[in-house]
């Protein structure tokens, strides 16, 4: 995708641009780099403010790199992240600290992992506070607020996150992101290890937050049912590059990508009395190594559709239809 097809525009909060991340492969007793592991390899992409963006792919894909690159935990290896209108690509901590961390936080997937288990609920939740210089003698006030607002007891502040069950941890670590009062909030697999009934009212409370304080999300999950609720947008990733973007109602009813396709028929849905049965793709093969991926298009190895083309060249990511972004010689058999 180019520039121009990334989607410039004063209403994206976000833009990414032809991003990479490579981590290095060291091998031997000096640690020579001997290779790289292409985590994610050319990505382009925008987030509207406001809405959601629900990443979907298969463990490996590079889905949780780009999340934790675009809030820079990861320094990109190129390629260019614009938040609000500025390159905070290169940027260094210090002035991400000053200008851009409290308006980008993230939800990760093991809130308890995140968490200092020997500090209670109140010093972690103050934490962020303090790191900004925004500690006062309201602070107590704020955290009150943040853990009515997710559900949970102000009375619980004084407990430690060994005593919370995954859902009210999951809660914790939603009223963190939001004591900095961000702009986007990048929800790393946020329910995954939770329980279906569970993870029904977490994305309730996330949309209701959204609704409440214009939050602006990236929702990055394995789970296609969760991430047909939650989002406005849907992109599919695959080794590491971006095989096709669209609204959630085009991606779900009309996908064009045969990888898509192929997600989408391993979804179980209730079939209702004289509907015909969906038909099931089985993908050949073992997804290849992110350390040496295929020449032209990533997916071909299992692809039931892959031409000479395909082997040899990458396809272009480009704008089939309004808002449709597909990367597939089926559809530029010209390039």
């Amino acid at each position: 995708m180019t520039d121009s097809a990334a989607g410039q525009s004063s209403e994206n909060l976000l833009e990414i641009r032809q991003l990479k991340k490579f981590f290095p492969i060291r091998a031997g007793i000096f640690q020579t780099t001997v290779g790289h592991v292409k985590a994610v390899d050319g990505v382009s992409f925008f987030v509207k403010k406001g809405e959601t963006l629900g990443i979907v792919g298969e463990s490996g894909c590079g889905k949780s790199t780009i999340g934790r690159t675009v809030i820079r935990l990861y320094k990109p290896s190129s390629g260019k992240i614009i938040f609000k209108n500025q390159d905070i690509t290169r940027m260094r901590e210090s002035d991400l600290r000053t200008h851009i961390r409290k308006d980008i936080q993230m939800i990760f997937q093991d809130p308890y992992a995140s968490m200092n288990p020997r500090k209670t609920l109140k010093s972690i939740l103050k934490e962020p506070l303090a790191t900004h210089g925004l500690l006062d003698d309201h602070s107590d006030d704020r955290i009150a607020e943040l853990l009515n607002r997710v559900g949970l007891s102000p009375s619980y502040m004084n407990r430690y996150p060994h005593e919370f069950s995954g859902g009210q941890r999951q809660r914790i670590g939603i009223a963190r992101a939001l004591a900095l009062n961000p702009e986007l909030i990048i929800a790393d697999e946020a329910v995954s290890a939770l329980d279906v009934s569970i993870q029904a009212q977490i994305i309730n409370l996330l949309e209701d937050l959204q609704a409440e304080f214009d939050l602006t999300y990236i929702f990055i999950s394995h789970d296609l049912s969760v991430v047909r609720h939650i989002s406005d947008r849907v992109a599919v990733m695959y080794l590491g590059n971006m095989m096709e973007i669209a609204p959630k109602s085009t991606i779900y009813e009309e996908p064009l990508h045969p990888y898509t396709k192929a997600l989408l028929s391993a979804v179980p849905v209730p079939r209702k009395k004289g509907m015909a049965k969906r038909e099931r793709i089985v993908l050949k093969g073992e997804i290849p190594s992110p350390a040496n991926p295929p020449t032209g298009c990533v997916f071909h190895t299992r692809c039931p559709f892959a031409m000479d083309i395909c082997k040899q060249t990458t396809p272009i990511f480009q704008e089939l239809k309004p808002d449709h972004f597909v990367a597939c010689h089926l559809y530029n058999t010209g390039s």
